[in-house]
Parts: structure tokens; C-alpha cells; sequence
């Protein structure tokens, strides 16, 4: 009904509808033109030539003699060579492709000359693996902070004061600290005494990554108890006590009849918590994971290339948040249809 009533308005003044579009497309070509006015104004040489190579590259393979010695044997092998050297430091074959070396059985050799030299497999440059180690974060983030916030709001809606007070302890806690004081104790404090205790058992210590994800799904949470809560209280009081008249307990109450209702109210704020989610990932290079933003750090300190890599930082996280936020308004279309 409401679409209708806002197609009659939009078609009932169509010139104010045009101007309206033309509007929004002359303040596009604006923008535009401003940012293609300062990368030509700043004093800056681009070259965006080279960043195709920070998402997928070829290797370059370098083979050197370890010792003085001899080219001893040159033998076919398909479509590889095998070039036996031996040196004062032991034998070796290496096994090249055919125009990769410029040798002949009997030459001399030192420690350092160049056996062979050739382009081995593709290989995901340092954006490629900092974006799917950020995907990969904020998925499994998403997934626990999801988790905790339903306990959490159930729990926080409870009349148990056990797990209301609990619930709401939690939820101050978390939200009264900044994100980044959470990271560091996760991983300083819990970090290490776990793996302290890993370490005594024989067991791996747990990479970094870990732990970035503990502290991201532990703050999402918080935020996630607060919108299921709000969710929950939208929601007439006289279904839950329908739904406890008709034998079921309190838990059943709220997973089957209160939570699939709320879920209507809460999808748009909880696409905004998890869109702050993915950018808030970029804090874990503060305890070495080499997310998104760390990688662009270190792109740009090996290449200089700082205007290319930040902007493209900036495209890629845009990318995943736009991405996320459609299919949140999927789902909410989904919903609003059932």
C-alpha cells in the first residue's frame, strides 16, 4: 500500500520527478569531477599500472650455485631439464624448464652464479590474502556475534535475574571499553595464558587471528543483545502468554514464536553492526594480523604507492560493505513478504 501511495506522488508531479533525477546526476558528475581534478592538481606521480600485481602475480624463480664447483651433467626430462652441479658444498640437481639457464656441461661455477632463472605459478599477491583473511574474520565474527547477542537478548529479557543481571553486565561492560583495549587483552592477557597452557599440554599455540576474532565476536555481541532485546519488547506481550498457556516453556517461547517475528525489526540495525563489524577488523593489525589495512601498510611501504593502495583499501571495503548491505535488504524483502 505505502509503494503505491509513493508511486501516485512520484507520478502525479513527474516534472519535479525529473528535476529531481537530473539533481542527483549533476551532483554525481560533480563529485566526480572534483576527485578527478585533485589527483591531476596534487603533485603526485600515479602509477596504477602496478597494482594488478598486489592481487595475483607470477613468481620469479632465482636458482644459485651454493659452492665452487662444476656443471657436471645436462639431461632432458620431458619438457624440464636436470642440471646436476657439483660443488665443494655437496651435489645437487636442479630441475628447470629448457630456456631458463645459460649452460653447458663442464663450466665452472662460484657460490652466488645464477643456475637458472625462470617464471614459476600464479600466486595471490599481499591484497588478495589480506582480503580473504578479512572475509574470512568477519564471517566467522559475524557468525559467534550472532550467537551471543541471541543468548544474550534472551537472556536479557529474562525475568531470572541470573541471566538478566548477567546479560546486562555483559552488554555495560563491553560497550563502556573501546574496541581496541579489547584486542589487546584478548590476545596479551587471554593470549597468552592460553597458550601457556597449550604449550604445557603439547598442544600448537593458537595463531593471532584467533584471538581477533574472540575479542570482534565478544563486542559484537554486545551490541547484538541490545537490538535482539529492542527486537523481543516490539513484540505484543500477549503472544508469549498464549504461547505459555499452550504448554510451551519459556525458551521454546522466544526461539519459536517471539525470535522468527522480531527478526522483521532487527535485520537493519543489525546490518549496520555487522557493516561496522567488517571495518572494525582493521584494528586486529595492531596484534600482527595481516588484514586488509595491514596489507595495504605494507604495500605501501615496499612501493611508495600510497594514494593507489589506500584508495583501493577504501574501493575494497566499500565492496564488501555494499555487498553485505544488499543482502540484508534480500532478506528484509523476504521477510516482509511472509
Amino acid at each position: 500500500m505505502e509503494q503505491n501511495i509513493s508511486n501516485i506522488k512520484r507520478l502525479s508531479n513527474p516534472i519535479a520527478y525529473v528535476f529531481s533525477v537530473c539533481g542527483y546526476v549533476a551532483l554525481l558528475f560533480l563529485v566526480i569531477g572534483s576527485v578527478y581534478y585533485a589527483t591531476v592538481a596534487v603533485d603526485y606521480q600515479w602509477r596504477w599500472f602496478k597494482v594488478p600485481k598486489y592481487f595475483i602475480y607470477q613468481q620469479a624463480i632465482t636458482l644459485y650455485a651454493e659452492g665452487y664447483g662444476e656443471i657436471d651433467t645436462i639431461a632432458a626430462n620431458k619438457d624440464k631439464v636436470d642440471i646436476l652441479v657439483t660443488t665443494d658444498a655437496g651435489d645437487r640437481t636442479y630441475t628447470v624448464p629448457k630456456d631458463s639457464f645459460n649452460w653447458v656441461e663442464g663450466d665452472m661455477v662460484s657460490p652466488g652464479d645464477v643456475i637458472a632463472s625462470y617464471e614459476g605459478g600464479w600466486q595471490p599477491g599481499i591484497l588478495a590474502k589480506g582480503l580473504w583473511v578479512t572475509l574470512k574474520i568477519s564471517f566467522l565474527s559475524t557468525i559467534f556475534g550472532i550467537l551471543l547477542g541471541i543468548i544474550g537478548g534472551v537472556a536479557r529479557v529474562s525475568d531470572t535475574p541470573v541471566l538478566k543481571w548477567s546479560a546486562i553486565s555483559y552488554v555495560e561492560v563491553i560497550r563502556g571499553s573501546p574496541l581496541l583495549v579489547q584486542i589487546m587483552i584478548f590476545y596479551f592477557v587471554l593470549g597468552t595464558t592460553m597458550n601457556n597452557i597449550l604449550v604445557m599440554n603439547g598442544i600448537s599455540k593458537l595463531p593471532p587471528e584467533w584471538y581477533g576474532i574472540m575479542a570482534l565476536s565478544v563486542f559484537t555481541g554486545a551490541y547484538v543483545v541490545e537490538i535482539v532485546r529492542a527486537g523481543i519488547e516490539s513484540i505484543h506481550p500477549g503472544q508469549v502468554e498464549a504461547a505459555r498457556s499452550s504448554g510451551m516453556n519459556y525458551f521454546q517461547c522466544m526461539f519459536y514464536i517471539i525470535l522468527p517475528q522480531a527478526l522483521k525489526t532487527i535485520l537493519p540495525p543489525l546490518a549496520g553492526q555487522f557493516i561496522n563489524l567488517i571495518k572494525d577488523s582493521s584494528l586486529l593489525g595492531m596484534i600482527s594480523v595481516r588484514e586488509l589495512t595491514k596489507a595495504t601498510r605494507e604495500g605501501i611501504t615496499t612501493s611508495l604507492q600510497t594514494f593507489e593502495l589506500w584508495i583501493l583499501c577504501a574501493i575494497l571495503y566499500l565492496l564488501m560493505t555494499f555487498t553485505l548491505s544488499m543482502c540484508v535488504q534480500y532478506l528484509e524483502r523476504r521477510t516482509a513478504t511472509k
